[in-house]
């Protein structure tokens, strides 16, 4: 048994980059699941990390040879509120794994104790929030849309004090980095330059090499971040997924969905939803998330301005060109992403207007966002099957003429009706995590220590696309008394 050979590039930079800092040990972990997926993926050896020895790695209690733990410092927007120093509060990098397709891979702790960054908190993680991250991670990885991801979660034989005592846990968190926009906004409030460049050229050659081609690196730099944070955004709502907390601390340089809080799907559309406790005034609303992320990527571009031209102007001029482009891409792929969620196969000019007649009935008559684009794929099909999405409206009739306005989009296109459902089902899926059921799981496994429903809906959400009729139950959206309408950081 092998344990891991760990590589360290970030704490290759400066001290500044970082603190190094280590775990602090446990009373009695228990692994309660091991990825072994992503074991295989990251090349890594599954007995030893399912060994005594690999649990206490995973726990913090067992740090190998070859790791250098390390805290990270970033600043970021709260709410549109700027702090000048956060950082690793809870979370503790071990190192870098290069994995089976060449792609270098951080191994994080989170929950592991204290830190500097900590801020009078405890380090810990409660189980609660520790699950409910390894449900969604892996369920949007599932959904294909770029994430960090859980490669365990132990119990920690303690409990951390917050409304109550809670069973204590720590999840080991995998990232193709853990660079945020608010990483470079810690180095610009303090005028550091150097530590701007040194950090940017860092993030070039980790996750941009092409940009470190041309003749303004900065600026390619800038301009690959905005659109991997257009494509990630408009995949989230193409999925009906909600962060809950985009500050700029919680989004990552990489365009992976990373720090997942108070998050949670959609069940009936409303552009509008929020479930963040703490998101009183809606600014991270499903539909304010592309708005947020430009607000965000505005927020870098400040940050990097001294790299990218020695006169301000001319700098200036030259980010706000390179934000420019960030509507007209999100725009694209959430377009080009309805089209293929109503089984659309060529552009037409109205499209536009199907789309958001579409969304504007959903609305007015609460139907759940989900099944509504998984059961339209029935219906491309034969007419036998409209009676199903029908029943997801509250007033029927206005979806029944947007439905006969969509079978007359698709009669101009050659693909059978077998082909395109085929399509839709690919890209609609049936089973999502939702609120009520990762509730129930939390639930389960806080108050009798049940971890079953952890792993079925785990099995059911790592398949979304697929019909499971053995749990056929999970793609019911809630009853009103089961509805979750508030979700919670649960630091």
């Amino acid at each position: 048994m092998t344990e891991i050979a760990f590589d360290h590039s970030y704490s290759r930079l400066p001290d500044k980059f970082f603190i190094r800092t280590m775990p602090t040990p446990v009373a009695s972990p228990r692994l309660i699941k091991l990825n072994f997926d992503l074991v295989f993926q990251l090349g890594l050896d599954n007995r030893w990390l399912s060994s005594a020895e690999g649990i206490d790695m995973l726990a913090g209690n067992n740090v190998p040879q070859s790791a250098d733990p390390i805290a990270t410092p970033y600043a970021g927007h709260q709410f549109g509120h700027f702090v000048p120093r956060l950082g690793d509060g809870r979370a503790i990098l071990l190192g870098e794994v290069i994995d089976r397709d060449g792609v270098r891979r951080d191994i994080q702790l989170k929950g592991a104790g204290r830190t500097p960054f900590s801020r009078g908190g405890d380090g810990r993680a409660a189980l609660g929030p520790v699950l409910r991250e390894y449900i969604l991670s892996e369920a949007m990885n599932a959904l294909r849309i770029p994430t960090t991801r859980a490669l365990a979660a132990v119990l920690t034989g303690e409990t951390v004090a917050r409304e109550m005592s809670l069973p204590g846990a720590v999840i080991t968190r995998v990232a193709s980095s853990h660079i945020r926009i608010g990483t470079f906004q810690f180095f610009a409030a303090r005028g550091d330059i150097e530590g701007i460049r040194a950090l940017a050229d860092h993030v070039i050659a980790r996750h941009y090499p092409e940009a470190a081609a041309g003749d303004m690196p900065y600026l390619s730099l800038l301009a690959a971040v905005i659109e991997a944070q257009a494509l990630l955004v408009a995949q989230w709502m193409l999925a009906g997924f909600i962060h809950g907390v985009m500050n700029t601390d919680n989004m990552s340089i990489a365009g992976e969905t990373i720090d997942y809080g108070p998050c949670a799907f959609l069940d009936n559309y409303d552009p509008a939803t929020v479930f963040s406790s703490i998101d009183h005034a809606g600014r991270y609303a499903y539909g304010n998330q592309g708005p947020v992320a430009l607000w965000n990527l505005v927020r870098l571009a400040e940050s990097l301005l001294p790299l990218l031209a020695d006169d301000q102007d001319k700098a200036v001029s030259l980010a706000q060109n390179a934000l420019a482009t960030f509507d007209a891409q999100f725009q694209t792929v959430f377009i080009t992403g309805m089209r293929r969620k109503l089984g659309l196969f060529t552009e037409a000019e109205t499209d536009l207007t199907l789309i958001k007649e579409l969304l504007d009935t959903m609305t007015k008559s609460q139907a759940d966002f989900t099944l509504t684009f998984r059961y339209l794929s029935h219906c491309a099909e034969t007419v036998n099957d409209d009676e199903r999405v029908l029943n997801l409206f509250t007033e029927p009739g206005a979806f029944r003429e947007w439905l006969a306005r969509w079978r007359a989009r698709i009669a101009h296109e050659p693909q059978t009706g077998f082909e395109r459902r085929t399509a839709m089902r690919h890209v609609n899926p049936l089973f999502i995590p939702r609120n009520h059921r990762v509730e129930a799981v939390i639930a389960a496994a806080v108050q009798n220590s049940d971890f079953r429903p952890f792993e079925e809906l785990l099995t059911v959400v790592g398949e979304p696309f697929e019909d499971q009729a053995e749990f056929a139950h999970y793609a019911k959206p809630p009853e009103i008394h089961e509805r979750v309408l508030e979700t919670f950081c649960g630091t």
